[in-house]
């Protein structure tokens, strides 16, 4: 569900007033956010080191919980927002290592160990932030834990053959990494039993969180700051390609797609295919890296229509395109089908049914740009504001709270 385009300052710290928090913790008064009457909060993410939709998710729920602390797998400082930045965050063991901080994905592992050591008692509700392990967390035995479902561990279910698949990793590598996957999809499934409600960012999540988790679970759909994606009328001559540039997004279609064509493609992200990519590409295909907000937003702005030719788990960048009138052509897999319009009065994209070249080659000729109206488009992408998100998350949040503790502190 990801951007892949860091678009954040250097943070500022917050001095926090701790006679204040001390007396704030001390009883159980109704909180501002107006959720639940909790003496402390904890929040858990698996690792900040950029702003993408996970950490959209995250930056609301900072805001909602300004006093809340924050438990993560690493933390490079200055890559997320201020909002996330300023509060105590806690990092796990894996920072001690040499390089740790550094390559700590390379010790993937090792994460089941580092959540698990968080020291979460006396934390009356947590709320973990989870695609990868944070979900994993062991809450004290009278907290209420309630974990958002970006994926379940993707890198060791449906998307492991992606990452771990003979054409990626030797013999011996690809064995070792079979082994741990085995051990990393039994810890995922068993440690799902320390989560008390569950909730995932599209259906499309939530079918797997039923399959792999056995667990009922809601959907709530993440944040898209809608109003700083606006319409222009700019002229318009590429297509454009936001995001990450890792294997499950599948770029490479789209260059070859757009080389095949002779079109115009503009790809703004970078990531561990960058290079493959740029192999691959034609003179008609441009790589710009990752891109501030403005920018991205000019982009958007630009564009014929985005191309999104990877399975998203709920997909930030289609919906941010839409929000700025412009229509999306997308592989009809994943959160997209949920948050992209195909057909019917008031299209706001258009889908190819097969992830081959092929099949997006034919989308890219019968697209019209003249049958999209940007207005229906961004009409579309303001169901999933930021005030929709808050609201929804705020009353889920109240009623999980008062179905754990009613008996002694019904709202």
């Amino acid at each position: 569900m990801d951007s892949g385009i860091n678009t954040v300052a250097e943070p500022t710290r917050v001095k926090v007033d701790a006679a204040a928090d001390s007396a704030a913790d001390a009883t159980f008064e109704p909180t501002p956010n107006g959720v639940v009457p909790a003496q402390r909060v904890a929040l858990v993410h698996d690792w900040l080191t950029g702003m993408r939709g996970g950490e959209m998710v995250l930056e609301e729920l900072c805001r909602l919980f300004p006093r809340a602390d924050l438990f993560t797998i690493a933390h490079l400082k200055g890559t997320v927002s201020p909002t996330i930045e300023n509060r105590r965050i806690v990092e796990s063991p894996l920072v001690k290592l040499p390089n740790g901080r550094r390559y700590f994905r390379s010790l993937l592992p090792l994460f089941p160990w580092a959540v698990e050591t968080f020291d979460l008692k006396g934390y009356d509700l947590v709320i973990s932030s989870s695609h990868c392990a944070a979900k994993g967390v062991i809450p004290a035995p009278d907290a209420l834990h309630v974990a958002y479902i970006h994926t379940p561990m993707r890198y060791v279910w449906d998307l492991r053959d992606e990452y771990l698949g003979q054409q990626r990793l030797g013999g011996l590598t690809r064995l070792a990494a079979g082994v741990a996957s085995h051990y990393l999809r039994n810890w995922d499934s068993t440690s799902s039993t320390r989560v008390d409600y569950f909730i995932a960012n599209s259906q499309h999540v939530a079918r797997r969180v039923r399959k792999y988790y056995r667990r009922d679970v809601t959907v709530i759909y993440p944040p898209v700051d809608t109003e700083l994606f606006k319409i222009a009328d700019v002229r318009r001559d590429y297509f454009l390609v936001v995001g990450a540039l890792v294997p499950y997004k599948r770029v490479d279609l789209a260059i070859e797609a757009c080389n095949r064509l002779g079109v115009r493609l503009i790809i703004a992200g970078d990531g561990s295919e960058k290079k493959r990519l740029e192999r691959l590409a034609g003179s008609a295909v441009e790589f710009i890296g990752p891109q501030t907000l403005d920018q991205l937003v000019t982009l958007y702005q630009g564009a014929l229509a985005l191309i999104h030719p990877g399975e998203e788990d709920f997909g930030i960048v289609p919906v941010e395109a839409q929000a700025c009138g412009r229509p999306v052509i997308a592989y009809a897999r994943g959160g997209v089908t949920e948050t992209v319009v195909g057909g019917g009065e008031h299209p706001s994209g258009a889908f190819f049914s097969e992830q081959t070249v092929e099949s997006l080659v034919q989308a890219l000729k019968m697209f019209a740009p003249g049958s999209f109206n940007p207005a229906d488009a961004r009409a579309n992408a303001l169901r999933f504001s930021r005030s929709r998100f808050v609201g929804e998350l705020r009353a889920y949040l109240r009623r999980c709270w008062n179905e754990v503790r009613s008996e002694d502190y019904a709202l």
